[in-house]
């Protein structure tokens, strides 16, 4: 009934956990930009369907599993190799699947970010979405920031509100920083010259006002410091311990970075990302 994509680079110490989740799916695909460890023969233990194409962005790399990829349903869930299936997420797909009436091009989906096996509600403004389940033909991906989003869609889009697992900092704080100082990057060159239409911020949908939120917002001065605020004190997200203290303040810094960095675009005018190499290629 479903197609699932999983993207990797060097992914062999989330791949099993992710793998582990999809036992229910008889069409598990692995997308892989140039492991140099074992995600390939973890992929291969797991009976998942492994290609290879170089990685460009998070958007096209989408688009071309839907394209290029020997799929064998209608459906399509993407996840990356740090994300875990639940049953109550499994059984949301499903039922949404299964009843989705054909104008229905896919589904918003959100994920509990976890941290020291705690789930960070507070501190992470659960829920957030992402476009990750979708019916083939009916919709595709574009870039935006250091991630994608919807593109061309042909029909609507609902929300399947049921979250799976998502271990960002399963690789240690070390690679955290590596990659969300790059993810930074794309993150002011899209915020500062791309940013989401003014009128989106009143959006009643969170998918909609969030992105335009933190473009504008990012404009503001003491923004970090505000970011800080809101999600560890306003959201209480002092609730959720050490762990939800370390998440605010690395959040905090990593806003602290995009606003510095586009403060240096609209001073250079260059794009200081255009000599960069994502860290998973």
């Amino acid at each position: 009934m479903i197609s699932i994509v999983v993207l990797t680079k060097n992914e062999e110490l989330d791949l099993p956990q992710c793998l582990s989740s999809l036992t229910w799916c008889d069409d598990v695909h692995v997308l892989d930009s140039g492991s140099t460890d074992r995600t390939l023969e973890i992929a291969q233990e797991f009976g998942a369907n492994t290609s290879f194409h170089t990685f460009d962005s998070f958007g096209k790399q989408r688009n071309y599993a839907l394209d290029c990829l020997d799929l064998r349903y209608e459906w399509v869930l993407f996840l990356d190799a740090d994300e875990v299936v639940t049953e109550g997420f499994r059984r949301a797909v499903l039922n949404a699947v299964e009843n989705a009436t054909p104008d229905v091009a896919g589904f918003y989906c959100c994920w509990k970010m976890m941290l020291e096996n705690r789930w960070l509600k507070h501190c992470d403004n659960f829920p957030k979405w992402q476009f990750r389940l979708l019916r083939r033909h009916k919709a595709r991906f574009i870039d935006f920031g250091h991630g994608q989003k919807e593109g061309e869609v042909d029909g609507r889009i609902e929300y399947i509100k049921e979250p799976y697992l998502h271990y960002s900092f399963s690789k240690g704080w070390y690679q955290w920083v590596e990659r969300h100082n790059y993810y930074s990057n794309q993150e002011a060159i899209a915020r500062l010259h791309s940013p989401p239409p003014l009128g989106n911020i009143f959006s009643r949908h969170a998918s909609v006002r969030n992105p335009a939120l933190k473009s504008y917002l990012s404009r503001v001065p003491g923004w970090p410091i505000l970011r800080f605020i809101q999600a560890y004190v306003l959201s209480f997200g002092f609730i959720e311990g050490i762990p939800g203290l370390i998440y605010c303040i690395n959040m905090s810094y990593h806003e602290f970075l995009i606003q510095i960095k586009m403060r240096e675009l609209k001073k250079s005018g260059n794009i200081v990302a255009k000599d960069l190499v994502h860290p998973n290629v």
